[in-house]
């Protein structure tokens, strides 16, 4: 594939191209066109026909994405898609910015030149795009921020999604994170996993409690990442922070290489197949403690997860392995908050005599995760309901957004209705007969009905 001038993701690259020539074919320079007003331009002059020819004019990517970071307050992606405006998304919610060149609407060429610049010749991210019709990289912006980007194809054309990644590491407290956090940070053994869906936070939670650890301990952590999101600095903790493409080939090489280099604590950026949580599940049987994550939206889909990357006759093993080094489960959402942004929703269940036997047994009409974690608040662990009240009740989030952002709708229902009634008394709230009977006393003269 054809590149770009301006080498490193971290320099500040053009696009060059002929704004009055048709679309360029495979092997001309692929380009983003943009309108040069005639009193900026001067233009060369054709000797055959004696009429101006055709501007070039360059447009700097880093450029592109400053204009659409500093469109708004709170961006979190950036996005480039064919027939549709460059497009920011703010607190959960999309919106177009105006890019010269790009406007109204990015066609074909506009994204395959960005995306060619962003992979930069890089063989690996080139074959998986060709191969699976997506690949992952990162880059950087001097002075602006880092990304993570993912490149797809989409009918036929390719797609960008760019999710801008904080400079500063997080705390729990920045985060707020509920008290059992630092009870989780504590655990030497064992595997932790963060769940939820792509953008909810799940690798900001985690470094936060890498952070915590790097705070407090002398201890190795390493790293697998894809790509490496936050820069940890070596406090305390010693970091050895590995990207995936770089500096390993994929996660269950990279954590079987983790296993002889002398770390106290693994990260692993998601696990995504049987080898890797076999690999998982052995370091955490080994005297390590593994934080990672999954692609599930509560502790009884993650532990189902889990076993169906095994085969059936393996069930029995993995049952008796998990519930002996699982420790936590910690689900989380982003909803929309009250007032505008969003707000953290979550889920934890720990480890307990009940939780291991609906590990080791299955759920039943007499077990359930739901259940079991519910009966756990004096422990710290919280169900997504019992979140969601508890914000309801804080006034941060609707009725509307509680009911939407459950597990359990019916259980919710019933949550609120009584949440509201415990807010809002009877005799604040005069019932109709009792209106009647104001009326009737605030009538001279008139008595009120037997």
């Amino acid at each position: 594939m054809g590149g770009f001038p301006g080498g490193s993701g971290t320099q500040n690259a053009t696009l060059t191209a002929n704004r009055m020539q048709p679309p360029p074919g495979p092997s001309t320079t692929r380009a983003i066109p943009q309108p040069q007003p005639a009193a900026l331009a001067k233009p060369a002059v054709n000797m055959m026909t004696s009429r101006p020819a055709p501007a070039q004019q360059t447009i700097s990517l880093d450029a592109i994405i400053s204009t659409m970071v500093n469109a708004a307050e709170g961006v979190s992606d950036l996005l480039f898609v064919v027939g549709r405006p460059p497009q920011i998304e703010v607190y959960g919610k999309l919106k177009p910015v105006d890019v010269d060149g790009l406007h109204p609407a990015l066609l074909p060429q506009h994204v395959e030149a960005i995306a060619l610049k962003l992979i930069n010749s890089n063989e690996r991210l080139a074959s998986d795009l060709k191969t699976f019709g997506s690949c992952d990289t990162s880059y950087a912006v001097p002075d602006l921020a880092r990304f993570r980007v993912n490149i797809f194809k989409n009918n036929g054309n390719h797609a960008i999604v760019m999710r801008k990644l904080s400079t500063q590491i997080p705390t729990l407290e920045s985060l707020k994170l509920p008290p059992i956090f630092r009870e989780i940070v504590k655990e030497k053994t064992g595997i932790v996993f963060v769940t939820g869906a792509t953008g909810s936070g799940k690798t900001t939670t985690l470094a936060a409690m890498l952070n915590e650890l790097n705070q407090s301990q002398e201890i190795h952590m390493v790293t697998l990442e894809d790509p490496i999101e936050f820069l940890h600095p070596h406090i305390k903790a010693t970091f050895s922070q590995r990207e995936l493409g770089k500096d390993f080939s994929d996660f269950s090489v990279g954590l079987r290489a983790a296993l002889r280099q002398a770390p106290k604590v693994i990260l692993v950026g998601e696990i995504r197949d049987r080898e890797t949580m076999e690999i998982a599940l052995t370091a955490a049987e080994t005297g390590h403690i593994v934080f990672s994550t999954l692609h599930t939206i509560s502790a009884a889909q993650s532990v189902n997860r889990i076993f169906g990357m095994f085969t059936h006759e393996e069930e029995d093993q993995i049952r008796q392995r998990l519930a002996d080094t699982l420790r936590y489960v910690i689900s989380q959402r982003l909803a929309p908050k009250n007032g505008g942004g969003r707000v953290m929703v979550s889920e934890i269940m720990g480890s307990n005599l009940r939780t291991r036997e609906a590990i080791l047994l299955g759920e039943s009409d007499l077990r359930s995760f739901h259940e079991i974690i519910e009966s756990s608040v004096q422990n710290g662990w919280h169900s997504f309901e019992q979140s969601l009240l508890r914000l309801f009740k804080e006034n941060k989030i609707t009725e509307e957004t509680s009911m939407i952002y459950s597990v359990n709708k019916s259980n919710m229902r019933k949550a609120l209705d009584l949440a509201k009634k415990a807010m809002r008394p009877d005799d604040d709230t005069p019932s109709g007969f009792r209106l009647n009977l104001e009326a009737l006393h605030q009538s001279p003269g008139t008595k009120p009905p037997m």
